[in-house]
This record gives C-alpha cells, sequence and structure tokens, in this order.
C-alpha cells in the first residue's frame, strides 16, 4: 500500500492533488512547524493580467505548529477572495456549476487555517473525482524527527511504499527508509496543459484553475502527463 504525506496547503496546487491520486491513503501532516510566506495560507489564481495571489491573513507565532495557527478575521479577505475568483474565472466554462460550492467553503470554513485548508482540499477532491482517504497525523502518536516521523506514519497506516514530493532526499534518511522496509518513491509531475481563460498558458496555479476550466475532464487532463514515481535507494 501506499501512502503520500503533507502539509495542508491553502488551495493547493495540481502536483498536491497528484500524489494524492496516486496513494492509497493520504495522511495530512497537520502538526509540523507553520512555515511563513510559503503555501501554507496562499495560493496563486490565473489573471488577465498574468497571475494574482489568494491570501489567508493569520494569526502567527514564530515556532507554532500548523494546526495552532489561527486565520486573522479583523479584514474581510473572504468576501476578497470570492470576488477575486468571480472577476478571473466568471466566464471560465466551469465557473457557474462550481461558485456555489465555493461561496459555501468559504462561509463555512473554521477560525484555524488548519481546517480552512482541510476544508479546500476536500471540496477539490471531491469536485475533481478523488476519492483517496485522508487522515490526519495530529490523530496519531508520532516522533519528532522527520524520518522517524514519516516511517511512524507509514506504520500507522500499514504502508510498505512512502510516495515523497521531488526534495525529499533532501531531508529524508533514505538508508534508514531501506531499514525500515518501506520503499521510498519520488512523485515525478509534469503539469498538463490545458485551456485557461487567459493567454498564454500559466503553469503551478491552484488547482481551482484547472477546476473551473476543464470541470468533469479536470481529473483525466490531470493524469494525461502523468509519470510513474521513481524508486530511491541508497545504493
Amino acid at each position: 500500500m501506499r501512502v503520500t504525506i503533507h502539509q495542508p496547503q491553502f488551495m493547493p496546487w495540481l502536483g498536491y492533488l497528484d500524489k494524492i491520486d496516486q496513494a492509497d491513503v493520504f495522511v495530512v501532516l497537520d502538526t509540523v512547524q507553520y512555515k511563513k510566506n510559503e503555501w501554507q495560507n496562499r495560493n496563486r489564481i490565473r489573471t488577465a493580467q498574468g497571475w494574482q495571489w489568494l491570501t489567508v491573513p493569520v494569526h502567527y507565532t514564530f515556532g507554532q505548529r500548523i494546526h495552532e495557527v489561527r486565520i486573522d478575521e479583523t479584514s474581510d479577505w473572504r468576501a476578497r477572495h470570492l470576488r477575486a475568483l468571480a472577476l478571473s474565472y466568471g466566464k471560465a466554462p466551469c465557473h457557474g456549476r462550481y461558485a456555489e460550492g465555493l461561496q459555501r467553503l468559504y462561509r463555512e470554513s473554521s477560525d484555524h487555517l488548519a481546517t480552512l485548508n482541510l476544508a479546500t482540499i476536500r471540496w477539490l477532491l471531491d469536485c475533481v473525482g478523488i476519492t483517496t482517504p485522508l487522515r490526519l497525523a495530529s490523530e496519531m502518536t508520532l516522533r519528532e524527527e522527520p524520518t522517524d516521523r514519516l516511517i511512524d506514519i507509514c506504520r500507522a497506516v500499514g504502508a510498505t511504499r512512502y510516495l515523497a514530493g521531488a526534495g525529499a532526499q533532501a531531508y529524508v534518511d533514505v538508508g534508514r527508509f531501506e531499514a525500515s522496509g518501506i520503499e521510498l518513491e519520488i512523485q515525478e509531475f509534469h503539469s498538463p496543459t490545458y485551456p485557461q481563460c487567459y493567454a498564454p498558458f500559466i503553469p503551478g496555479l491552484s488547482a481551482v484553475d484547472l477546476l473551473l476550466n476543464c470541470g468533469d475532464h479536470a481529473l483525466t487532463r490531470l493524469r494525461e502527463s502523468r509519470c510513474s514515481p521513481v524508486p530511491v535507494s541508497r545504493s
């Protein structure tokens, strides 16, 4: 069985969904330290001028774990996001189909960032048609050291293979993975090209871009350019 593990991102990009789609179970790593100015509280959408950030404002103290970070509700950021999405994707082929779901997603979200991110992940997976079950790291008993933590997660869900992102070899002890009997694999992601509202095509955006442009064909588009994971060994 293959597991993939990742911090909860806000409106994640296609590479994130591609990893989940290739796994038998996805573990949301909500117990690690929050990283400012990365992808945990923001992502990008396509606009007529190029692209723009959708950023969730947060109250953050250095060292806080992701599941401890609260959203800053002193500004009407939810309305701003919805206006930006409507402006950028109002003429997208599938915007009308998902507009109500987006509005509900923003209205019903918690004041905790991790809960919001998990809601956006679940919504995107459901709309695209990815059925991989999700588990939370915060519900498991795990060691703190990064490689130990990953091995513990694999054992907790009964996985024999761990599908990691492209940068995994910088933080994973491959030898210890081999000794644990769990196979380490690296995702090879190549972004699909698909019709966007504006030209030229820009890759690396939130998966909401593919969804609002391609609807029922989003998952097919995502899988079209997929490469097999690359097994990693110490030798």
